[in-house]
């Protein structure tokens, strides 16, 4: 209980500068969200994009089935070359998790690791900043 008393605030990133591991706060847009189906380990994926890039036009994903070809979980570490434009949000055990929906700004915290060449942050903390009407 000391520890988050004595926990230091983290100052907010943007995506693209976000580190390969760490604590981070940052916010963004969500860009696409990804359902998977109901005979499948439950987890609800959004990607997020720079909160100073222009909002998103909502996307939807739905996963029908598992990929044929998995990649190696030795690769899945792997550093990407390029700048990071994108960041995997994955909430585990949950299938939906109301307002979170694609074009929603959002802020988040948690530890940042490279998961598939791509910075993914599971099960952070999140506020919902505002919602795109539905229009």
């Amino acid at each position: 209980m000391a520890d988050a008393a004595s926990r230091k605030p983290v100052a907010s990133v943007s995506v693209r500068a976000l580190p390969d591991r760490g604590r981070v706060l940052c916010h963004g847009f969500i860009e696409s969200v990804t359902f998977v189906p109901a005979n499948q380990v439950a987890s609800f994926i959004a990607i997020v994009i720079d909160h100073d890039a222009p909002a998103p036009k909502p996307r939807t994903v739905a996963i029908n089935a598992a990929p044929a070809n998995r990649v190696p979980a030795g690769a899945q570490r792997q550093r990407t070359s390029g700048p990071k434009d994108r960041l995997r949000v994955v909430w585990l055990g949950r299938r939906r998790i109301p307002g979170v929906d694609a074009g929603t700004e959002l802020r988040l915290e948690g530890m940042v690791t490279m998961r598939d060449g791509l910075p993914t942050i599971f099960n952070p903390r999140y506020e919902i900043l505002s919602r795109q009407e539905e229009q």
